[in-house]
């Protein structure tokens, strides 16, 4: 597929604008809705819950994420020229977009359980290899620099994805779960942070042709 430079600079642009529009929509809610909205005690996902005051106002937020990940993942296979690492990389990146747009959400805290949740549960799972695998193929890219922040990052990411699986079977049992909102921040905010900094990257390539290597 050969996409033009200016196509490609707006297709990679989209990484930048999901990652600002998924902390946007975040913030928002907060300010909106602070009666319910609680950053360190709270999972993300509540805030789209079936049932939550938050889900008419963050829902169409992050559809517009899903999409604009997945278009950054299409720019970004554009730009990999023959390098199989980066062009592997475009492919999940779409591949995670396609499944936030369909993650199913979960129920309000205290009237789901395992077995209604178990859905948005497997998505998470499967998003969240997803996304450590991008970032892993990312610390095997050209640029020491950038091979050590994605190594960073992966670690980070790895890390608050276990406290946050740890908390959530906290959630699912009814107890209190007082730092999952931390947790998840943590992991999902260096991921994004990552998608903006590979953005950045691929654009400051010279004249935005594609490369083997960035």
């Amino acid at each position: 597929m050969r996409v033009g430079t200016r196509a490609r600079a707006a297709l990679l642009c989209c990484g930048l604008v999901a990652a600002l529009l998924y902390v946007g929509a975040d913030l928002l809610a907060a300010v909106r809705y602070g009666a319910y909205h609680r950053f360190a005690s709270q999972a993300i996902s509540e805030l789209s819950a079936v049932g939550a005051p938050t889900k008419p106002l963050v829902d169409p937020f992050l559809s517009a994420f899903a999409l604009l990940l997945g278009a950054f993942g299409l720019g970004v296979r554009t730009a990999a020229g023959r390098c199989r690492r980066l062009r592997l990389m475009g492919g999940l990146l779409v591949t995670i977009g396609i499944l936030c747009l369909l993650w199913p959400p979960m129920y309000l805290r205290g009237t789901g359980g395992f077995s209604r949740d178990l859905p948005h549960m497997g998505f998470g799972a499967v998003v969240f290899g997803l996304v450590t695998g991008v970032v892993g193929l990312g610390s095997s890219l050209g640029g020491r620099r950038f091979q050590v922040y994605s190594r960073g990052t992966l670690a980070v990411v790895v890390i608050a994805g276990a406290l946050s699986a740890f908390e959530a079977i906290r959630l699912e049992l009814g107890q209190p779960t007082p730092w999952i909102g931390i947790s998840e921040r943590i992991g999902v905010g260096a991921a994004l942070l990552w998608v903006a900094g590979l953005a950045l990257r691929l654009l400051r390539s010279p004249h935005g042709k594609r490369s083997a290597d960035i």
